[in-house]
């Protein structure tokens, strides 16, 4: 009888505190909304006054916009309102053709910061860097420009010209940078062989577009069929791209049912784990993959999951860091909103958001200057410095034509793995 008692009374308490869950839950569902309400006429009360009173006329789709565009930019660096022409040449450049320089951009405190140029672009022909900050474009200032309207004045069409002002730590002054717009076509992957008698690879990702893991299937094939027994995976200075094309890529190296990444976001939708399949599985081969500070998003996804997994020895500097999933959502008009909806994880639950990936071995791009060859801008450093710092005079960076010698040591790895049985990356004890 007293044990009928307890159990009824337990199941009172129960009831009672879902309920009380409840109405809590309620109760601040509505506090939201009232509080929302309230702002909302606050805002219709300014565009009123503005449309009364400001001195000259204002286009009402100018003042939403501007007002939209105020919002986003105070969310994070990767939040953006696309106008129609920004929404679509956004939609081009995944399909891996534009008008434009060829680097991949990004706001620090307002200031407009190259992530990395594409190999083989103008931009990357000119000289620029990783961690360079553009100041003006045409003469216009940047500062307080959106990261959208940025990326419309630096496109164009083929065979014009856009006058770009550098600040470069290292540098005393800015210095113009005139550039020659062309037709961006990025293809996605090359290849070719680094020593040909080892059977020592080389694959090269730029960045993960619509067509990345059909040119990457291409190219293991190609290798493979000729010889390959070890394979350098370079992803140094790729900017990221296509989620789904990062989780593709880290698939053909993975056997099944193997975590590639999951996302973590506000609501269900974006909660989400990618996992890999046998289907379309690479035979193996030895596997390094080499990454820097260029290296960011989709690479960081792939190198996190190859890293996690054993399946590959990771070399080079940690990576950028920018662990965060934006979603695009269309509007009415035309134009839609990018918003973060979620940060990616890799699957051993390091969220890689301002942290980056850490090398298996730490090995700087320059080890003779004992300097870095470009400014380290990492997505940490996005929102966490309050003024800008210029560093003491560096020496100048070796030309493309010297040694790379990230690339030399994961060759000379690839060749001792090989030597020593070509046993499985789970045998190796990687130190930094």
């Amino acid at each position: 009888m007293r044990k009928r008692f307890f159990n009824r009374l337990a199941i009172f308490i129960l009831g009672f505190s879902i309920l009380l869950f409840a109405d809590v839950a309620c109760a601040k569902k509505k506090q939201k909304e009232e509080s929302l309400f309230k702002y909302l006429k606050v805002f219709s009360e300014a565009i009123h006054y503005i449309e009364s009173n400001y001195v000259k006329d204002v286009d009402p789709k100018d003042l939403i916009y501007s007002a939209i565009k105020g919002i986003t930019s105070d969310l994070d660096p990767h939040s953006v309102f696309l106008t129609p022409d920004m929404y679509k040449e956004m939609r081009v450049e995944t399909k891996g053709e534009f008008g434009g320089l060829g680097i991949e951009i990004t706001m620090k405190n307002g200031v407009l910061t190259i992530v990395s140029p594409i190999e083989g672009t103008p931009a990357w022909k000119a000289g620029l860097k990783a961690g360079d900050k553009i100041i003006k474009i045409n003469g216009q200032p940047t500062r307080g420009m959106t990261l959208m309207d940025a990326v419309k004045k630096l496109r164009g069409p083929k065979g014009t010209k856009v006058t770009i002002t550098i600040m470069r730590e290292g540098v005393d002054k800015p210095f113009d940078v005139t550039i020659v717009r062309d037709i961006i076509k990025i293809k996605s992957v090359k290849y070719k062989w680094l020593d040909k008698k080892a059977g020592i690879g080389y694959i090269k990702i730029r960045s993960f577009q619509e067509n990345t893991t059909k040119e990457l299937d291409s190219a293991f094939n190609t290798l493979y069929k000729d010889g390959l027994k070890g394979l350098v995976l370079d992803l140094r200075n790729n900017p990221g791209g296509l989620l789904s094309q990062a989780v593709s890529v880290s698939d053909r190296f993975l056997k099944g049912g193997k975590l590639i990444v999951y996302v973590k976001g506000k609501g269900s939708t974006e909660n989400l784990k990618f996992m890999s399949h046998d289907v379309g599985t690479y035979p193996y081969v030895p596997l390094v993959i080499l990454v820097n500070a260029g290296s960011a998003s989709a690479s960081e996804i792939v190198t996190g999951a190859l890293k996690a997994h054993k399946r590959a020895v990771v070399m080079g500097e940690r990576t950028f860091g920018k662990g965060s999933v934006q979603t695009v959502f269309p509007l009415s008009d035309g134009s839609a909103l990018k918003l973060t909806t979620a940060y990616y994880y890799t699957p051993d639950n390091i969220c890689i958001e301002g942290k980056g990936i850490e090398p298996d071995f730490v090995i700087p791009e320059n080890l003779v200057e004992k300097a870095p060859s470009h400014p380290v801008i990492r997505e940490k450093e996005l929102t966490q410095l309050k003024k800008e710092k210029v560093l003491p005079k560096i020496k100048k960076k070796k030309s493309q034509e010297e040694i790379d010698y990230q690339l030399k040591f994961a060759e000379g790895f690839l060749k001792l793995w090989i030597e020593m049985g070509n046993f499985s990356n789970e045998k190796i004890s990687a130190k930094h």
